[in-house]
């Protein structure tokens, strides 16, 4: 079973446009789980645009699943924070200071005496490790001497073509992801996923451990409610059956 993990990020980015506490984020991650998520997905950025570092300690007690923190491991705040807080995952992602969002993948190649140095820290706590991966063998090759747990194999590009040719835009993470299959890599995916794309990617890489989903999630309760799309969503895993 592919698991779902629901970003509450927006919901922290729209009470943060207003101040206040609403919507309270504790609450979102209380009703994710409630509604039928396997996990909650936090992002904190330096400047907590959206999840703020607080809201990551007020979320951690009320987790009954999972609990994963993304972030860029660069920023000792980040990593002091995970330490504290503890969550099941940590998936590292090399964001630059203030950018908008995620939008590539570790040089797992470039990088690698780094990121073993700082997989290690996170793996000596107890806590499992993913990290961010472009789907390139090469990347994922690389990724397999570093220590990391799983890889979470980047899928705008996926979301992108998808539309357009759904077996070409799914031929590059199909190769990333039976390497990582060979090397006894653990699997997650993010970025861009919907209800269009998710059943397609379910179908060609099943052995897909987990998928983290947040903007669409939320743009699509917006319309058919908080509850319905979790749980259309996993449908769209194959997790649910009608």
């Amino acid at each position: 079973m592919t698991k779902l993990s629901v970003n509450i990020n927006k919901f922290a980015t729209l009470r943060n446009s207003r101040g206040g506490d609403n919507p309270n984020v504790v609450q979102a991650a209380i009703d994710a789980q409630r509604f039928g998520a396997n996990g909650v997905t936090v992002h904190p950025r330096p400047d907590e645009r959206h999840i703020r570092y607080n809201d990551v300690r007020a979320i951690k007690p009320i987790i009954t699943t999972e609990f994963n923190i993304e972030g860029n491991c660069t920023e000792q705040k980040f990593v002091d924070l995970v330490l504290e807080v503890h969550p099941h995952q940590v998936t590292l992602v090399p964001d630059a200071l203030g950018q908008l969002t995620s939008n590539h993948g570790w040089n797992t190649i470039e990088h690698q005496a780094y990121l073993k140095d700082m997989i290690a820290v996170f793996k000596n706590a107890g806590i499992r490790v993913s990290i961010f991966v472009d789907p390139i063998v090469e990347m994922v090759q690389a990724a397999a001497t570093t220590g990391t747990d799983r890889i979470e194999l980047y899928t705008e590009g996926y979301a992108t073509a998808f539309h357009t040719d759904k077996a070409v835009a799914i031929a590059p993470y199909k190769a990333a992801a039976l390497t990582a299959k060979a090397l006894g890599l653990g699997l997650n995916a993010g970025h861009d996923l919907d209800l269009h794309n998710l059943p397609y990617l379910i179908q060609e890489i099943p052995w897909i451990d987990e998928v983290s989903i947040g903007h669409a999630l939320v743009c699509d309760a917006l319309y058919v409610g908080y509850e319905n799309t979790v749980q259309l969503y996993q449908r769209a895993l194959g997790n649910w059956k009608d």
